[in-house]
């Protein structure tokens, strides 16, 4: 059980440090593709992926169980990236990264509500507290505080939506899949969900853009490494740590967008930005050491 526990929280935190470099990758696509192409390529190739290295199909599954698959698809792969880059366009990106770090304690509040789990003990509000605060000072460091009620609002709603995935996919795990034949499950749910939002953007085939090699590259690393391989990590560490642990891990990837900043676009680090990497730290520590354990 504690290796599996161990390997749960490895799992996680491989996943965001994953996640938290594909600011990189999206930016440089964003000059010739749109965000609903971005996501729809990338989940495509993820799934595409997930078929190959597990061909069997996911069978015995029952209306209940496929409806929860389909609103996991829903909330994790369309609504929660679309939200989120639409809150992009609406307003600046230090808001998004703040606000989308509430995760955890929407993850908290639905696994109460859904799941009757126990409210999660003063060191999770604790570690929560401190968190927000080093997050606060990586997104502001620099940039000036300003309220857009619309994109903020979205902003929000995408932090809600990633929390009703987390909750979902603990209910799934307890249907004992297998978690490769479950996230192409979902996969699949998200694509067919997706369709309408490529017609309603408008966009194009453009088949001209994959002979890019640089466009290429960075597709297939979204496509292969941070949906197909991460989102079954992902997977993995909610099935072992519970929906609450594994969404405390969320407030790394402002951390880690600082690192990828600084090693890969040669940023400077100010010490605004290290104080609230300390800070964020220490309250993903105290939220997982003090926290409740969960199953």
């Amino acid at each position: 059980m504690r290796s599996k526990q161990a390997t749960g929280h490895a799992s996680a935190l491989f996943t965001v440090a994953v996640w938290g470099t594909t600011f990189i990758s999206t930016k440089i696509l964003l000059a010739d593709f749109q965000p609903v192409e971005i996501l729809f390529i990338r989940f495509t190739l993820g799934l595409l992926a997930l078929l190959a290295a597990c061909p069997r199909r996911l069978r015995g599954t029952g209306r209940r169980q496929e409806l929860t698959f389909a609103a996991a698809g829903l909330c994790g792969v369309c609504l929660y990236f679309l939200l989120e880059n639409i809150a992009l366009t609406f307003t600046l990106a230090s808001n998004v990264g703040v606000i989308i770090s509430v995760v955890p304690f929407f993850t908290a509040v639905l696994s109460c509500l859904a799941l009757k789990e126990s409210r999660p003990e003063a060191g999770f509000f604790l570690g929560f507290a401190v968190a927000m605060a080093g997050i606060f000072l990586i997104s502001f460091n620099g940039a000036r505080l300003e309220l857009n009620p619309a994109g903020d609002l979205l902003a929000l709603l995408a932090a809600l939506v990633w929390a009703g995935y987390s909750v979902l996919m603990k209910m799934i795990s307890a249907y004992g899949y297998p978690t490769i034949l479950v996230t192409r499950r979902v996969f699949a749910y998200g694509l067919v969900w997706m369709l309408p939002a490529l017609f309603a953007f408008d966009c194009r085939l453009g088949l001209e853009r994959f002979a890019n090699p640089v466009y290429l590259g960075n597709l297939l690393f979204l496509g292969l490494g941070a949906s197909a391989v991460c989102f079954v990590t992902w997977n993995y560490a909610v099935k072992q740590l519970g929906a609450v642990k594994t969404s405390v891990y969320t407030y790394l990837a402002p951390v880690i967008t600082v690192g990828a900043s600084v090693l890969i676009l040669r940023e400077p680090i100010t010490p605004l930005a290290a104080l609230g990497t300390a800070l964020t730290l220490a309250g993903l520590l105290l939220s997982q050491r003090r926290g409740r354990a969960e199953g």
